[in-house]
């Protein structure tokens, strides 16, 4: 038995590993492109952007999962995602890159609207554009604002990987909770917790490297 319950959990960590890194790699760069719009001088952009924001931020994510999943087939008609474990997965990425990057972008904007403006006048005395300003002086001192709350979200994130069980992606949480019902044994589920605290114990040591990393530029 334990073997199988080792297995069976295994399996839905790797899936959990998926969720995370997918939604990683599409909300952050998503997340600046989101901040630029709040930030635009273009009024109605911006206000469209952070309302979109507001709403995506002041409600949950699994109630986002479930309206993306479902809303298609009972609004509209059709299910775009189909009935299959790939569609659900497609599904669950959506919602989960474009929640997170509307956090991200609250983060990018906070990091590069932190900046004093004096350093952008200065780059504009020296003869820099406006592109060799944000990337030469404010990127890399933004990079060392955001490292932190970055962290806690993507902290956050190895949790909430556990949402998806609720539109039937079967990963850890889902694949811990059906010894339940088949074995009517709940050990399975303290293991799961395990495999969580391990991987969080693993990202807060990488990103307690990385800030001292960049503890050599100080701001």
């Amino acid at each position: 038995m334990f073997q199988t319950v080792l297995s069976s959990l295994s399996l839905g960590f790797l899936k959990s590993l998926e969720i995370f890194a997918l939604t990683l790699l599409g909300a952050i760069p998503l997340g600046l492109i989101i901040a630029f719009g709040s930030m635009s001088r273009f009024k109605p952009l911006q206000y469209l952007v952070k309302l979109v924001v507001w709403v995506i931020r002041g409600t949950p994510l699994m109630l986002q999962l479930l309206i993306i999943y479902y809303g298609p087939g009972l609004l509209l008609g059709n299910n775009w995602w189909g009935g299959s474990s790939s569609g659900r997965f497609a599904a669950a990425m959506v919602a989960f890159i474009f929640n997170y990057s509307c956090y991200f972008s609250e983060i990018y904007r906070g990091g590069i609207e932190g900046i004093p403006k004096g350093q952008k006048e200065a780059g504009q005395v020296l003869g820099l554009t406006n592109t060799q300003i944000f990337f030469k002086v404010t990127l890399m001192q933004v990079i060392k604002r955001i490292v932190p709350p970055m962290g806690n979200e993507v902290i956050t994130l190895v949790k909430d990987t556990s949402l998806v069980r609720v539109i039937a992606v079967y990963e850890i949480m889902w694949n811990g909770q059906s010894f339940i019902k088949s074995s009517g044994i709940i050990w399975p589920l303290f293991f799961t917790g395990l495999y969580y605290l391990a991987f969080s114990g693993l990202l807060t040591l990488l990103l307690g490297w990385v800030e001292k990393k960049l503890d050599y530029f100080k701001v």
